[in-house]
C-alpha cells in the first residue's frame, strides 16, 4: 500500500512540526565532526611534516665536506711520509730529513685539530683508532731517522736503515689500511644518509599532497554542509515565504473581485428568485410544483451556496476567538453527527482525554470538522468508522518550546487517489458530484486564521486521517 501525506502550513502563529530541527542538529553535528576530523589530521601531518623536516635539517646540518675528506687526506698524508722516508733512505739528504719533520708536524696538527672537531661516532672511532697507531708510527720513524747513519756512515753500516725501514712500512701500511676503511664505511654511510633523505622527501611530498586533499576535502565538505544546513534551508524559507506573500497578494485581490462580483450575481439572483416565487403562486398548484420549476429553484438555491461559499473562501471572516476546550467542540460535532451516520452504518466515535485548552472560534471550527466528517462519510459510504480525537503533540517555536493541540479525523475509507491528492486543496475542484469545490479550501483557511495547520495522511484502500493542529493556550489564557 502506498501511503502519502500532504500539509496546510500557516505563515504565523504556530510552530511547523516537519522534523526540520533535529536535520538542522544533525548536519550542525556533521559540521562539527568534519571540522573537527580534518583538523585532527591537518595537525597531524603538519607535525610529522616538520618532524621529518627537522630531522632532515639536522642531518644536513651535521654534514661538514671537511669530514668527507679526512679519510683522504691522513691517507694523502701518511703516503707522503712515506715517499720522504723512501727518498731519504735512498739519498740520505738532508733536506729530505727536514721535510719529513715538517710535513709530520703539519698532519699532527690537522689531526689533532680534525679530532677536536669529530661530529660522527663514525668519525670518533677513526680518529681514536688511527691516533694510537699514527703514534706509534711518528715514534718509529723519528727513531729511524735519528738512528739512520749519515751518508759519510752509511758506508760503514750499510743494512741497519732497510732493516728498522721495514718496520715502520708495516706501521705505515696499517695507517693506510684504517683510512681505506674509514673512506669506505665514510662512503656507506653517506650513501645511507643519502637514500633515508630520498625517502624522506619523497614521504614529504606524500604529505604535502595529503594535506592538500585533505584541504581540499574538509572545503569541499564544509561548502556542502553549509549549503544544505543552512544556505538551502534559507532558500526554502525564502521560497516559502514567497510563495506565502504571493498567494496572499492572490487572496487579497481575489476577495475584492468576490465582492465585486458576489453583489453583482446575488442581486439577479434575488430577482430571479422573486420573479419565480411570483410566478408560482399566480399558477394552479399541480403547475408551481412541476419539474421545471423545481429544477430552477434548487439550482437558484446552489448558486447562491456558490457565491457564499466563493465570498467565504476568498473574504473569510475574522475569527472570533474564545478560550475553549478542544474537546468540547469535538463532542458537540460527535453529538450532531452520530444520528445522521448511524443510518447508513458508519460508527462515529470520540476517544476520552484530557482538557486541552484552545483559543477559537467556535462555529468555524465545527464548520471544518463537519465537512471533514462528511468528507470521510463519502469516502466510505456504508458500514464504516469514523474516529475522533485529541492530544498534545510537542513542537519547536522559533524562541520557545510550545504545546500544539492536535485534532485528528480518521476514516477506514477507500483513500485518496494520487491524482486527486495533486488538486486536493484547489478551489472549485471537486469529485462530488453536485459538490462546489470549496470545502476543503474553506476548512484550510480557516485554520490558516487560527495560526495553526491543516495536514492529512491517505493509505490506498485503508483510510484517511485529517488532522487540525491549533496552539495550546492555559485555561485562562486570552
Amino acid at each position: 500500500m502506498k501511503q502519502t501525506s500532504g500539509t496546510i502550513h500557516s505563515n504565523r502563529g504556530l510552530p511547523r512540526i516537519t522534523g526540520s530541527n533535529p536535520s538542522t542538529k544533525l548536519r550542525l553535528v556533521g559540521l562539527g565532526l568534519t571540522i573537527l576530523f580534518g583538523s585532527f589530521l591537518i595537525i597531524w601531518v603538519t607535525h610529522t611534516t616538520w618532524e621529518r623536516v627537522d630531522r632532515l635539517q639536522r642531518q644536513f646540518a651535521a654534514l661538514k665536506a671537511e669530514s668527507f675528506y679526512l679519510g683522504v687526506k691522513m691517507h694523502n698524508g701518511i703516503q707522503r711520509l712515506d715517499q720522504t722516508l723512501i727518498r731519504y733512505r735512498d739519498r740520505h739528504d738532508p733536506v729530505d730529513y727536514e721535510v719529513f719533520l715538517t710535513d709530520a708536524h703539519a698532519l699532527t696538527q690537522w689531526f689533532e685539530a680534525s679530532r677536536t672537531n669529530a661530529a660522527t661516532s663514525l668519525e670518533r672511532e677513526f680518529f681514536v683508532r688511527v691516533g694510537t697507531a699514527y703514534s706509534e708510527y711518528l715514534a718509529e720513524s723519528r727513531k729511524l731517522l735519528d738512528a739512520s747513519p749519515r751518508w759519510y756512515e752509511f758506508l760503514l753500516k750499510p743494512l741497519a736503515f732497510p732493516e728498522n725501514y721495514n718496520k715502520v712500512h708495516t706501521q705505515s701500511q696499517h695507517l693506510l689500511d684504517l683510512c681505506e676503511t674509514f673512506i669506505h664505511s665514510q662512503r656507506a654511510a653517506f650513501d645511507s644518509f643519502l637514500k633515508e633523505s630520498q625517502n624522506t622527501l619523497v614521504v614529504f611530498q606524500r604529505l604535502l599532497k595529503l594535506s592538500l586533499a585533505l584541504l581540499l576535502g574538509l572545503a569541499s565538505a564544509l561548502v556542502v554542509l553549509v549549503y544544505r544546513g543552512m544556505i538551502a534551508p534559507l532558500r526554502h524559507r525564502l521560497t516559502e515565504s514567497q510563495a506565502i506573500i504571493a498567494r496572499q497578494e492572490k487572496l487579497a485581490s481575489l476577495g475584492v473581485l468576490a465582492a465585486g462580483v458576489a453583489h453583482e450575481i446575488r442581486n439577479p439572483l434575488t430577482a430571479i428568485k422573486l420573479r419565480l416565487f411570483s410566478l408560482k403562486k399566480s399558477m394552479r398548484v399541480a403547475m408551481a410544483e412541476n419539474e421545471d420549476a423545481l429544477v430552477i429553484g434548487n439550482e437558484i438555491s446552489r448558486l447562491e451556496r456558490i457565491v457564499k461559499d466563493f465570498l467565504q473562501f476568498a473574504r473569510p471572516s475574522e475569527p472570533e476567538l474564545v478560550t475553549i476546550p478542544a474537546q468540547k467542540v469535538l463532542q458537540e460535532v460527535h453529538d450532531l453527527l452520530k444520528p445522521e451516520l448511524q443510518k447508513v452504518g458508519i460508527q462515529l466515535t470520540l476517544a476520552p482525554s484530557e482538557p486541552a485548552w484552545v483559543r477559537m472560534d467556535t462555529q468555524q471550527i465545527k464548520q471544518v470538522l463537519i465537512n471533514l466528517v462528511r468528507n470521510s462519510a463519502d469516502s466510505i459510504g456504508r458500514d464504516g468508522t469514523i474516529a475522533l480525537s485529541v492530544h498534545d503533540e510537542s513542537g519547536q517555536n522559533h524562541k520557545a518550546k510550545k504545546s500544539t493541540i492536535v485534532m485528528e479525523v480518521a476514516d477506514s475509507g477507500r483513500g485518496i487517489p494520487p491524482e486527486v491528492q495533486k488538486r486536493l486543496f484547489d478551489p472549485f475542484f471537486t469529485t462530488k458530484e453536485g459538490g462546489t469545490g470549496l470545502g476543503l479550501p474553506i476548512a484550510a483557511r480557516i485554520v490558516e486564521k487560527h495560526g495553526g495547520e491543516l495536514r492529512y495522511h491517505t493509505l490506498l484502500d485503508r483510510g484517511t486521517t485529517f488532522t487540525i493542529l491549533l496552539p495550546r493556550v492555559g485555561k485562562n489564557e486570552t
